[in-house]
């Protein structure tokens, strides 16, 4: 295992995994709180291989579950890196693929599936992945699961598990349901918290510019001009993320975009290129954009503010990860201002203005729940 952890560039532990490892390899159950980029997925994934390593061939004892599609990707990964010197492997059960291609996987006996909840209900109901073998489950980015609408599908797979089973659930927020959700699933745990919750790495500069809807995309074009290396751009629907894509393309920039329209190929290649560097900017809505794991994104340009406080933690921790340092510039219309006071208030200070954009004002109109009029404005 030394030599798997050396060989996948891992030099020292990061905090999360100083506390989870020991934890993990005593078969304590885990509840952790860390933001992204902290080394979450090396905190459960080396507890889970070293125990799973050396036991007789037999149905898979491992189960990851992941919010997205990209994330079970990049989990999978991180497993094969760790469990090769073990002749240990994990296949991945994501929705978006051949059903009777996973089953053929599954038939090579892996030791550990990382899948998303919907499609290995599939499999269960099919009968082609055996529930009652696992003795090691993860949920991982548990909050994000909940906010995808996955509680009843985590629900009936915790049904379907082993009642004396190891459970490492980590999460960068707990929100209320995430608490009722831990009390189901996680017996005396071991809690690791890193940080703050629901709070942005150090590294990270924030900034709010005040503009209109009309200057968005010229502001952006300026920001643009300056030198950074990796920019990930956040819109709210997938037809501004599509609109955006094309506009910065025009203009001569290497742009992809990301979204849960694009078919998997397409998404998998907009990750890829973006990851090598290929392109530039990657625009990107939050559903699809939950789960990137990407060393180095210097920018997050939020060009829409998100629907929760929560996911702009969540946005904006996707630069400056692992002590690195980024910037988060967030675009603010005069209709933000409830969005701006409900993030200001998680984080419990200002986010600095720039430029002289002023503190947002209460509207003269009655103030309106803030989720309720970004719902209203999601994904037209």
């Amino acid at each position: 295992m030394l030599r798997a952890i050396a060989e996948a560039g891992f030099t020292e532990p990061t905090p999360i995994q100083a506390q989870a490892i020991p934890a993990g390899l005593q078969g304590r159950d885990v509840l952790g709180c860390a933001q992204t980029g902290t080394g979450k997925t090396a905190a459960f994934a080396i507890p889970m291989v070293e125990r799973l390593a050396g036991l007789p061939d037999g149905p898979a004892r491992g189960l990851i579950l992941a919010p997205t599609r990209e994330l079970a990707s990049q989990i999978q990964q991180t497993v094969a890196m760790l469990g090769r010197h073990h002749r240990l492997f994990a296949v991945t059960i994501v929705g978006g693929e051949d059903m009777q291609a996973q089953v053929r996987a599954l038939r090579h006996r892996p030791a550990i599936i990382v899948a998303t909840p919907g499609r290995l209900l599939d499999h269960m109901y099919n009968g082609t992945i055996n529930m009652a073998a696992f003795t090691i489950v993860v949920l991982d980015e548990a909050d994000r699961m909940l906010d995808m609408g996955f509680a009843p599908q985590l629900n009936q797979i915790l049904d379907a598990l082993l009642e004396e089973r190891q459970t490492l659930l980590f999460s960068a927020t707990m929100p209320d349901d995430l608490g009722t959700l831990a009390r189901v699933c996680v017996k005396d745990p071991v809690r690791v918290t890193v940080g703050k919750p629901a709070t942005p790495a150090e590294g990270v500069t924030q900034s709010l510019h005040q503009t209109t809807p009309e200057q968005k995309t010229p502001l952006l074009l300026t920001l643009l001009k300056e030198p950074v290396e990796s920019v990930l751009v956040f819109t709210r629907t997938k037809h501004r993320a599509d609109r955006l894509g094309r506009t910065l393309e025009q203009v001569g920039h290497r742009v992809a975009v990301l979204h849960g329209d694009r078919r998997l190929s397409q998404r998998r290649a907009a990750l890829e290129g973006f990851r090598r560097g290929k392109v530039r900017i990657l625009v990107a809505t939050d559903i699809a954009a939950r789960g990137i794991d990407v060393a180095n994104i210097s920018h997050v340009i939020n060009y829409d503010l998100p629907n929760t406080p929560e996911d702009y933690v969540h946005r904006i921790g996707r630069t400056a990860r692992m002590k690195a340092v980024g910037r988060a510039t967030s675009f603010v219309t005069v209709d933000d201002h409830d969005q701006i006071r409900a993030i200001e208030k998680l984080l419990g200070r200002p986010v600095p203005r720039v430029g002289g954009t002023p503190a947002p004002a209460r509207p003269h109109h009655a103030s309106r729940d803030w989720l309720h009029g970004a719902r209203r404005r999601d994904e037209r």
